[in-house]
């Protein structure tokens, strides 16, 4: 198996899928496309349904013929080889990914280079929370409880953030002894190769301990969660496919944990920071190209103090510089292709019928960027809750403005959409942020901050932003069932 980094003038790439600890080379051949160029980047296998299969058959055999759901050192030592194999190669597979995903490569680095100390975390709870309690609860009456790996997982990861999102499910799968096949997505076809490297090169792992492949279409995916030889499913993506993954594992009883879709409200106070709370605002704007779970979509302000952020937020909207990935002087990159341009400019067209446009965003349409899949970002101040534009996730660069009068007023706001991923609140009263946040249904709350992550504090969201957790000391039982044994002492003579 051999790949050639892409952005290269000759970029080609032979690419296989890492399946029962070998190269896969099986599946039809796509195509990687830059999303800042349009430019085809090269080329990738992309795995079906029977890779899908073939990934399920090794992890199974992995699982039930090997002893590594009951060997927490073996595990420990693994994972934390993996971490530092991928640390190494941090700066290729960061350059690869903003290249292929359009996102710029500060913030590729950053998440790339996170993702290796998430690792570590999960190898440390392999060998600090992997067991049970026990306890004589009546005279001569002993219960004790284990917990036990699960059984096989599939992982379903987005593109938007396709290497630290692998991580944060197949650390804590694999710290709890689980054996995993992840399906990555096609539109990083080049730099999920990368990562099968990694994987591949980490003597470690076992064979079929971990299987990795890419798809373009939507056969293999699926087949992970119909099979009953799959015991859990971790899923990240919009709430749409959560709903269709919930109803169909649901056939066979399977664990599920889905992180699904959001709408992070920015609540600003009267008495905030402006000069601290706007340079924020702005980074949950743009970070990501405004394709985040948790982008903040809806910035909402005390109506004393609107005017005035609102004239600052315009400027700074405005000033925005657009780029390619790789120019560190780009303040936003492209969107990941031109039929999501197309769909987040249908949105912010529709809602110049319903809102007032503070900031005309658009495609770019002209000029050096034209050939990518830019677009520019917009700002619509709406006050109807039951509008399009509030209510549904952009995954773009697009923010609602919105103005309320009171505490009780923003909380109302905050919680009127069906998420409840995120959120952010910005004051200078420690009281009225800690009281905001006990009434914000949301799982993640940031005061004068937003998208402040650990991976030693779970992640996951209220209502339909999903259910179950991701990071943290809970992570781990998201993949492991719980045995309790009892017996009675016998009796004394």
């Amino acid at each position: 198996m051999t790949t050639v980094h892409p952005g290269t003038a000759q970029a080609t790439a032979v690419t296989g899928n890492w399946i029962g600890g070998a190269w896969s080379m099986s599946g039809t051949v796509a195509e990687s496309v830059s999303p800042s160029t349009g430019a085809v980047l090269g080329t990738y296998v992309s795995a079906g349904a029977a890779e899908a299969q073939q990934g399920i058959d090794a992890a199974r055999a992995a699982f039930d013929t090997t002893d590594w759901s009951r060997d927490p050192n073996r595990r420990y030592r693994a994972i934390l080889e993996l971490a530092d194999r991928l640390e190494a190669r941090t700066p290729e597979i960061a350059a690869s990914l903003s290249s292929e995903g359009g996102k710029l490569l500060g913030e590729v680095m950053w998440e790339v280079g996170t993702t290796p100390t998430w690792l570590r975390y999960s190898a440390a709870t392999a060998i600090t929370q992997g067991y049970g309690r026990a306890a004589e609860v009546a005279p001569g009456v002993y219960f004790q409880s284990v917990p036990e790996a699960a059984g096989v997982v599939g992982v379903i990861t987005p593109w938007n953030s396709p290497i630290i999102l692998t991580a944060r499910s197949v650390g804590p799968a694999l710290a709890a002894g689980c054996t995993v096949v992840v399906k990555m997505p096609g539109q990083t076809g080049l730099t999920n190769a990368l990562l099968a490297e990694v994987i591949a090169s980490t003597e470690s792992l076992p064979p079929g301990v971990v299987n990795i492949f890419s798809e373009a279409g939507n056969a293999g995916a699926p087949l992970l969660v119909d099979s009953p030889d799959v015991d859990v499913v971790s899923y990240t993506g919009s709430t749409h496919v959560g709903r269709a993954i919930a109803a169909a594992g649901a056939r066979t009883l399977k664990r599920l944990n889905l992180e699904l879709g959001g709408k992070t409200p920015l609540v600003i106070f009267d008495d905030a920071d402006l000069d601290a709370a706007l340079p924020q605002v702005m980074r949950a704007l743009l970070m990501m190209n405004g394709q985040f779970c948790v982008t903040g979509s809806r910035l909402l302000v005390q109506e004393s103090i609107a005017d005035e952020f609102r004239e600052r937020l315009i400027a700074a909207v405005q000033s925005v510089r657009l780029g390619m990935s790789d120019d560190p002087s780009s303040e936003l990159g492209p969107l990941i292709d031109k039929a999501s341009v197309g769909r987040v400019d249908q949105l912010v067209r529709q809602a110049a019928s319903y809102g007032k446009v503070l900031v005309e965003g658009g495609p770019v349409t002209e000029g050096p960027l034209a050939a990518g899949a830019f677009y520019r970002p917009s700002i619509i101040e709406v006050q109807d809750l039951d509008r399009p534009l509030i209510q549904q996730e952009v995954f773009g660069p697009v923010q609602t403005f919105e103005v309320f009068t009171d505490d009780a007023d923003a909380i109302r706001r905050v919680n009127a959409t069906e998420f409840g991923l995120a959120a952010a609140v910005f004051t200078r009263d420690e009281i009225r942020a800690q009281k905001a946040g006990r009434e914000i249904r949301a799982g993640l709350v940031w005061t004068n901050c937003w998208a402040l992550l650990s991976e030693q504090f779970e992640e996951g969201g209220y209502k339909q932003s999903g259910y179950g957790y991701l990071c943290g000391p809970r992570a781990i039982e998201q993949f492991q069932n719980l045995k309790v044994y009892s017996q009675l002492a016998p009796p004394t003579t």
